[in-house]
């Protein structure tokens, strides 16, 4: 069953080493694309160079499928493996228009799609609640807060090094630096490499 259905959406798999480019943008926004292994990262890179990181993506997870369901020519964004990895990429096509065959499985992948997507909805929300915040130590404690009522513990492991979660919050890293050893240093925090505690 399994098979027949990969088959039927065209899927195909892929291996991509470490910091390899998964999709690049500005490529057609044809594949969803699954993480069967590792994980990715979803970058915006502006003119300048400068990194915007919207998100990591795990085993199970899906990416991209915003831009394919909505026919976007091309991608605004970048995907980059964050170690080797395993991707499945399926034609969207494949999946918003049902095969001649009438496929039960059709239906309840589009729905599950659509769950994925009202899912990440709500997570770009968070992100701008988060990054439209004036100063780096609200954007950071406003992050520090939300990642410690998903883990539903005062102590958490945040994906993300200190350049990557700079890029996330859309801020300077050696400001982030600073107001990390200020918030320690007032007893608001502790830290350890991706490893935080609320006090």
């Amino acid at each position: 069953m399994l098979l027949t259905m990969l088959n039927c959406l065209g899927a195909k798999v892929v291996s991509f080493d470490k910091k390899y480019t998964v999709l690049a943008e500005g490529t057609p926004a044809k594949y969803i694309g699954i993480v069967l292994t590792g994980s990715a990262q979803i970058l915006q890179i502006d003119y300048y160079g400068n990194r915007s990181i919207l998100g990591n993506v795990g085993p199970s997870e899906v990416f991209n499928e915003a831009f394919a369901c909505a026919e976007t020519k091309a991608i605004p964004v970048t995907v980059i493996a964050n170690e080797p990895s395993e991707i499945m990429l399926i034609d969207c096509g494949h999946i918003l228009h049902t095969c001649q065959n009438n496929c039960g499985f059709h239906q309840q992948l589009i729905f599950n799609l659509m769950k994925d997507l009202a899912g990440k909805t709500i997570m770009f929300h968070q992100r701008i609640e988060i990054t439209s915040k004036r100063t780096t130590r609200e954007k950071l404690m406003a992050y520090l807060f939300l990642q410690a009522k998903k883990a539903d513990s005062p102590v958490f492991t945040i994906p993300f090094d200190r350049q990557e979660l700079a890029d996330y919050l859309e801020v300077d890293r050696s400001g982030l630096s600073a107001e990390i050893s200020k918030l320690k240093n007032e007893g608001i925090i502790n830290c350890s490499r991706s490893r935080f505690e609320l006090l």
